[in-house]
């Protein structure tokens, strides 16, 4: 999957433009030579290109991940749990496909096979991305365009299934190639940083993020996100190493009906507070949070994630007597001009404490509330698309509880 990664938001006098998440190559709108003197720019960028028209290989009858299933049955089930496989039909992405003033720049990552789109882009008139060169796809497959991510986003090139290893007895062609599913395709996707125009931006920077920090040449994004299991990879040829195909992450549904797989890159070691104060005794709780687990910053990706890390102290009636909210993210300026603004993400195996206090002035019997969240995105951008209630904005990573009475 010859991909790159990006993020693009603006802002426009009716709000923000929430973010486009990227997950490969970019295709851009419709346009056509209106004009002798107008110059076909090249695609000369990788994340202007789809990846070509795949033929199917032989031994099957098309692309469709549901074929695959038919044989590979654990990896299908993984594969319809994942983020992956919900790329196309994700609420947000849709919902920014539609506003007027989208370039329509991510389908690429979303739909990264040519065979999934449409059109087929050739080049930019005057270079503009909003003006690109385009033809009708004959191999365009509608069916296949629902399923996202694919297997074939991956495994297959040049009329072949590509494996990373084991034998070939299977009905198709198939190419042993461990090179090419390697980290290097994951960070394809996973890695970008730059300046399309003034108010959109790519910032992704997981695979840069990796690379500089304690795992690289150790452990991979395969490590992680596609664990070894042994076990049979078709039903009745016998167990073998394979890989999970969840690819967890942040473990936010895309509809609130869908599950996912959780991969939290944070630890977290709480204090114990005493179970009896005096009055005017300061009470202190203290939350260590440190990215132990992941191989990269922690949020990565999306510059519109973030953690939040609450406490609430409240009475027996319920009565919030003292909080405190803490968050860990990027802050970004979409207009105009994109920057970032401020950056206290996580750096591998960096640990941050977060710590509440309070000095009860009654007896009286309290209890503190301590959560942290996993964020999408907050909701004012939420609502700005239009999301709606089944469109899951959290979850919940750690959440305790501790009584106490104050004598």
């Amino acid at each position: 999957m010859r991909q790159v990664l990006g993020l693009f938001r603006k802002k426009t006098n009716k709000g923000f433009r929430s973010s486009f998440i990227l997950f490969g190559l970019m295709v851009l709108t419709v346009a056509s030579c209106n004009s002798p003197a107008d110059k076909v720019h090249p695609l000369t960028k990788t994340w202007e290109k789809a990846i070509p028209n795949q033929e199917v290989p032989e031994g099957l009858t098309s692309l469709s991940s549901v074929e695959c299933g038919s044989c590979h049955q654990n990896h299908y089930a993984e594969w319809k749990l994942s983020t992956h496989a919900h790329a196309w039909t994700d609420l947000q992405f849709q919902a920014e496909r539609k506003k007027d003033s989208s370039p329509l720049m991510c389908i690429n990552c979303h739909i990264p096979l040519q065979n999934q789109q449409e059109y087929i882009v050739t080049g930019l008139i005057d270079g503009d991305i909003y003006r690109p060169v385009k033809t009708k796809n004959p191999k365009f497959d509608k069916k296949l365009q629902q399923e996202g991510i694919t297997c074939a986003s991956c495994h297959v090139r040049g009329n072949s299934v590509i494996g990373p290893s084991g034998r070939n007895k299977a009905p198709h062609k198939t190419i042993i190639d461990p090179d090419f599913l390697s980290e290097r395709l994951c960070i394809s996707c996973h890695n970008a940083n730059a300046v399309i125009t003034p108010v959109l931006a790519c910032t992704f920077e997981t695979g840069d993020e990796w690379k500089s920090g304690p795992y690289f040449g150790k452990k991979n994004c395969i490590t992680c996100h596609m664990d070894t299991v042994r076990r049979e990879i078709v039903p009745g040829f016998g167990e073998r190493l394979s890989h999970f195909h969840y690819f967890p992450g942040s473990g936010i549904p895309k509809l609130d009906t869908l599950e996912t797989k959780v991969l939290n890159g944070l630890a977290f070691y709480p204090s114990s507070p005493k179970e009896a104060y005096l009055v005017n005794e300061e009470i202190t709780y203290k939350l260590k949070v440190k990215n132990e687990f992941a191989g990269h910053k922690v949020p990565t990706g999306d510059p519109e994630r973030f953690f939040i890390i609450s406490f609430e102290l409240k009475d027996v009636h319920g009565n919030v007597l003292s909080e405190k909210t803490e968050r860990i993210g990027e802050i970004w300026q979409w207009h105009p001009v994109a920057r970032k603004l401020s950056d206290n993400n996580l750096a591998p195996m960096e640990e941050r404490e977060f710590v509440f206090s309070y000095i009860p002035e009654n007896r009286e019997k309290l209890t503190l509330f301590v959560k942290v969240t996993k964020n999408r995105m907050d909701k004012k951008t939420a609502d700005y698309n239009k999301l709606g209630a089944n469109y899951p904005l959290f979850i919940t990573i750690f959440n305790s509880e501790y009584k106490m009475e104050v004598r």
